[in-house]
């Protein structure tokens, strides 16, 4: 079993054996992304946008409030595999608002502001208008430039999310999981370098100073070669690499542009097949769900450290 799996699976016994918690009191207004949102009540009828929003339920123990998904972005880990396999799929992208109000929702949950326009699921009034309240995942505004990511800010989403669905008890369990198992990670004192590389082929889009992946390389030790840009990710290029030459490279696994053809790419470019750590294949994968603020940062943190351990850097 995957260090990941076994991390959500002890993660699921914890919000099983959870005491009573703090029911949350209704109606319930908070501002999100500087969009004042109110609920009346727990939502009961939620479609999701991206793979991270969708991870958010099923880790609060809240699959049967889905309605309906939307641009996931990989397959769920275990223990959820089977549960998200089997949730209604809008569209391979971001629905349109006409498919999502198709499945009647009361919320609408995504994973990036950008999912909230006219052409994609309907402008957050619009919605609103209509009945269907809406919130972003808070490290993804763009309206109101979020604060530098950290795992504190993480799990403040995580209680949010509890509180608006009544789901304190199990989102505070998953919480003290998550910090219990963060607490164990070790970052790595040899002072190296890494680059983020998430996508792109002609110009690599990297990870720079302000979001998942800074927060996760900080985690680890690493020196961030984009640390400061004040971004969270941004298009770099590969004359920049080349220059600092980072002694690691991270590689975002995604179904369009996955870890293996990245390594492949970075053998293969004149420009970067001499970069020391494409000659010793210093490389660390994580899923790409796991590259954006959710639950699955701590355990990509944990796994990707223990690849870091394993690499050998000579001076």
């Amino acid at each position: 079993m995957r260090a990941s799996h076994t991390f959500f699976a002890l993660a699921l016994a914890a919000l099983s054996s959870t005491a009573a918690f703090a029911e949350t009191a209704y109606p319930l207004t908070l501002d999100n992304c500087g969009v004042s949102v109110s609920f009346a009540a727990a939502p009961k009828r939620v479609v999701t946008i991206k793979s991270s929003t969708t991870e958010m339920l099923l880790a609060l123990g809240l699959a049967d409030r889905i309605v309906g998904v939307g641009f996931q972005d990989d397959p769920a880990p275990e223990p959820w595999t089977a549960t998200a396999a089997a949730l209604p799929v809008l569209a391979d992208k971001v629905p349109s608002q006409e498919v999502v109000l198709e499945a009647e929702p009361d919320l609408v949950y995504g994973g990036w502001e950008s999912n909230f326009a006219a052409d994609g699921a309907g402008e957050r009034q619009s919605l609103l208008d209509l009945g269907v309240a809406s919130y972003v995942a808070p490290a993804a505004c763009r309206s109101i430039k979020p604060a530098k990511l950290t795992f504190d800010g993480v799990f403040a989403e995580i209680a949010e999310i509890g509180t608006i669905f009544d789901a304190s008890a199990a989102a505070e369990a998953l919480i003290a999981e998550q910090r219990t198992a963060l607490a164990g990670v070790t970052a790595d004192t040899r002072g190296l370098t890494a680059v983020w590389y998430s996508s792109g082929t002609k110009a690599p889009y990297v990870g720079a100073g302000s979001n998942a992946p800074a927060m996760i390389m900080e985690a680890l030790g690493l020196t961030n070669i984009f640390a400061d840009v004040d971004e969270g990710w941004f298009a770099s290029s590969w004359e920049a690499i080349v220059d600092a030459n980072p002694d690691v490279i991270v590689l975002v696994d995604a179904a369009w542009n996955s870890a293996a053809q990245k390594k492949k790419l970075l053998a293969e470019n004149p420009v970067t097949s001499k970069l020391d750590a494409v000659v010793n294949q210093r490389y660390l994968v994580l899923p790409f769900p796991a590259s954006e603020a959710g639950v699955r940062n701590v355990p990509a943190t944990i796994d990707m450290a223990a690849q870091l351990a394993a690499l050998t850097v000579t001076p």
